[in-house]
């Protein structure tokens, strides 16, 4: 272990990492490089492109990436630039491109046209036209100029549950089962993959990723912070939430099966859930940026990206049965207002966090004996940035 981690401010218990860890921009564009550009990062749901053609600009951590469905249905993505002088290809919603006559972008559903020259891709980023300069053309370029030799440049994407994931390393990327190995083990038997979005929520919460992290890997702070959760599920407020059992899933208290205010909703089980399942809770955070909370009948999950050391985005998605959501009288509010009151909460104290380590006096946390699961946010971090980190 790093010399980081040797000495410890409060006898007895393991420290966290150094305070400037969340604090300094330094840090926090070594995680980006290292860590954001590197790991299979979560950026959506298949369902949010569901035909041959759709497409969607993101920007991920300052770099704008389009990501499409190609003629054969298959997802793919790409840095969203032009090979040739490097214009963007696609606009961003909030980009102003009235003064343009050519647009560019997704033509047709079948091409990606720059705005720039109309250098011109197919959706699997093969440079397919190059005016003036491809074969045939008046004008064309010494046959040393092949359009078949440059394609776009490329990210990786994997799916898993209904999940997108993007590398945008991909030539280095670790290998996606290890990214998804422990949750795609434990909700098995979640119909995670045939679920669809009812509601969505965005927060931006003044706290460094991290922070967020750390909260929501354990349940130490429950007692104090979140009353409605521990009246659904006293054991999170038990011995500081030691002891809990998240493999199996965690107990709501009897009569209680579900995430809202009174415990219950009359929508049905996901169908394949064992008895457990049927009446426990099951949390998962699948490094480094999506959070799992899932419940016998809907999934609450959450994307965050990191702005800057103290700045987080947090999409929250609330997702339910097709079986459900085409009833006439399907209302997701039960759960959603629930979650709401609960995540305000979170990212409330979250914020106390950043403004008390912040203090010149701080210089690094402790964890106590039930918050074990925040060392492996710890050791995720540091085995990525502490070998370019100055001490």
């Amino acid at each position: 272990m790093s010399t980081h981690f040797k000495t410890n401010v409060i006898a007895g218990l393991e420290p966290t990492l150094p305070s400037s860890w969340y604090l300094k921009d330094k840090y926090f564009q070594l995680e980006r490089e290292h860590i954001f550009m590197r790991e299979w990062v979560c950026a959506g749901r298949e369902e949010e492109l569901p035909a041959p053609g759709d497409h969607k600009v993101l920007d991920l951590y300052g770099e704008s990436i389009l990501l499409l469905r190609n003629e054969q249905n298959e997802l793919r993505a790409f840095y969203n630039v032009c090979r040739h002088r490097g214009a963007r290809l696609c606009a961003h919603a909030d980009d102003d491109d009235s003064v343009l006559a050519l647009k560019g972008g997704v033509v047709n559903r079948r091409s990606i046209i720059c705005p720039y020259h109309a250098w011109t891709y197919n959706l699997d980023g093969q440079l397919t036209r190059a005016p003036h300069l491809s074969t045939g053309e008046a004008g064309a370029a010494p046959g040393s100029f092949n359009p078949d030799d440059i394609r776009l440049h490329a990210v990786g994407v994997e799916t898993w549950g209904g999940f997108i994931f993007l590398n945008l390393t991909p030539d280095e990327a670790p290998p996606f089962a290890d990214t998804i190995g422990v949750a795609q083990r434990r909700f098995e038997r979640y119909p995670l993959a045939d679920l669809r979005i009812a509601r969505s929520i965005r927060y931006e919460v003044d706290a460094n990723w991290k922070v967020l992290c750390e909260n929501y890997n354990e349940c130490y702070h429950c007692g104090p912070v979140h009353p409605e959760l521990c009246r659904i599920v006293p054991a999170f407020r038990e011995a500081g939430g030691a002891g809990l059992d998240w493999d199996r899933g965690v107990p709501h208290r009897e009569g209680a099966t579900t995430f809202t205010f009174s415990g219950e909703s009359s929508r049905r089980s996901f169908p394949g859930l064992n008895e457990d399942e049927q009446v426990r809770h099951k949390g998962e955070l699948v490094y480094p940026n999506l959070f799992m909370s899932l419940a016998r009948e809907h999934v609450t999950y959450y994307i965050l990206q990191a702005r800057g050391p103290g700045k987080t985005i947090i999409d929250c998605h609330f997702l339910f049965e097709p079986f459900e959501m085409d009833k006439d009288d399907f209302d997701p509010s039960d759960a959603v207002d629930f979650w709401h009151i609960v995540n305000q909460q979170d990212w409330a104290i979250c914020q106390r966090v950043q403004q008390g380590i912040s203090a010149r006096v701080h210089e690094r946390g402790v964890y106590a004996p039930m918050e074990d699961w925040n060392l492996d946010i710890r050791r995720y971090v540091h085995d990525r940035i502490g070998p370019h980190a100055e001490d």
